[in-house]
C-alpha cells in the first residue's frame, strides 16, 4: 500500500469520541488529556520565557564588567601614581595635578589649548584617512598601481615622520601648514597599509562567486570588497588616530602659539611638571575618547562580523 494509500484510508476510519458509539469515559478522557496537553504547553511557554530573561541577564552583567574593571584599573593606576610621588620620585602627586588643572581650566588656558591641538588633530587626521582609503584601494585592486605606489610607501614609512618637521618647516613655512602636514602623513602612512590589506585579504570565493552570477567589476568592488575590507580599514584608522596623536607634541614645536604640546614644552623649561601631566592626561583623555567613537563605528558597520 503506498503513502497515499495508507492517508486515504486512515481518513476513511475516524477515530472513536465523537461519533455515536463513544463512551462518556472515552470523552472524559480526551478532554483530560486535552487539559493535560494546555498545560504542558503552558509549563514549556514559561520556561522558555525565563531561558530567555537568564541570556538577558547575563548579556548585562558582561557588559557591566568591562566598565567596572576599567574603574578598579583607574584607581589602582591612581594608586600607584601616589604611592611613587610618596616614595620620593620626581613626580608631582594628584592633589598637585588636580590643583593646577583647575587653574588652568578656570583662566580659559586649558580650553584654547586643547581646541587648538584637537583641531590639529581632527584636520590631519581626517585628510589622511580620505587619502588613505582610496589610495589603499587602488593598490589592493590594481596590480599596476600596486607597483608603482607601494615602494614610495614603505620608503615614508621607515621615515619617522618627526624626521619630516625641518624639511615642512622650510617648504611650508611656520604657520598651521606644516603642523597639519606631519600628522595627516603619520596617519595617512598608518592607515594605507591597512586599507591595501583589506584589499588583498577579501576572499576570493566571494569575488568568483559575484562574477559567476553576472556582477561588474564596479558591483563586485561596491559590494563585495568594500564590505568585507571594512573592519580593516577601522582598525587602521585607530592606528592613524594613534599616531597623530604622537606626532601632535612634536608638530606643536614648530613656532605654536597654543596647544598641549606647546604648554607641555614651555612647562618643561620651567620644570613645572603639574602643568606637564595636566597635558599629557588631556591628550589621553581626547585620544580615548576618539578611539572610543571609533569603536563605537566600527561595531555598527561590522554587525555581520563574528566577535569573541
Amino acid at each position: 500500500m503506498s503513502v497515499l494509500d495508507k492517508r486515504s484510508a486512515g481518513q476513511r476510519h475516524p477515530r472513536p469520541g465523537k461519533g455515536s458509539g463513544s463512551s462518556p469515559e472515552a470523552e472524559a478522557g480526551d478532554t483530560t488529556a486535552g487539559d493535560t496537553t494546555v498545560g504542558d504547553s503552558t509549563a514549556e511557554d514559561s520556561t522558555a520565557s525565563a531561558d530567555k530573561s537568564v541570556p538577558e541577564r547575563s548579556r548585562s552583567g558582561r557588559r557591566g564588567l568591562p566598565l567596572a574593571l576599567n574603574a578598579v584599573s583607574v584607581a589602582l593606576g591612581i594608586a600607584i601614581w601616589w604611592a611613587l610621588a610618596s616614595a620620593g620620585f620626581k613626580l608631582p602627586t594628584p592633589p598637585e595635578v588636580v590643583s593646577r588643572a583647575s587653574t588652568l581650566i578656570s583662566d580659559g588656558t586649558l580650553a584654547d589649548d586643547a581646541l587648538a591641538s584637537l583641531t590639529r588633530v581632527l584636520i590631519g587626521f581626517a585628510l589622511g584617512t580620505a587619502v588613505a582609503v582610496p589610495v589603499g584601494f587602488l593598490m589592493g585592486w590594481y596590480g599596476i598601481l600596486r607597483g608603482l605606489i607601494e615602494p614610495w610607501i614603505q620608503f615614508f614609512r621607515t621615515i619617522p615622520p618627526l624626521a619630516i618637521i625641518p624639511l615642512a618647516v622650510v617648504a611650508m613655512g611656520i604657520d598651521e601648514t606644516p603642523k597639519i602636514f606631519v600628522i595627516f602623513l603619520a596617519a595617512f602612512l598608518a592607515c594605507v597599509i591597512s586599507t591595501f590589506q583589506g584589499v588583498v585579504n577579501v576572499d576570493r570565493t566571494l569575488i568568483n562567486a559575484a562574477r559567476v552570477l553576472g556582477a561588474g567589476d564596479a558591483t563586485i568592488f561596491a559590494r563585495v570588497v568594500v564590505p568585507a575590507s571594512t573592519p580593516f580599514i577601522l582598525v587602521g584608522m585607530r592606528v592613524g588616530l594613534g599616531s597623530a596623536w604622537a606626532t601632535l607634541v612634536a608638530a606643536e614645536l614648530i613656532a605654536a602659539q597654543e596647544g598641549l604640546g606647546y604648554r607641555m614644552q614651555n612647562a618643561q623649561l620651567y620644570y613645572d611638571l603639574p602643568t606637564i601631566f595636566v597635558g599629557l592626561i588631556s591628550i589621553g583623555i581626547l585620544g580615548l575618547l576618539m578611539d572610543r567613537v571609533l569603536l563605537l563605528a566600527e561595531r555598527r558597520l561590522t554587525r555581520w562580523q563574528e566577535r569573541r
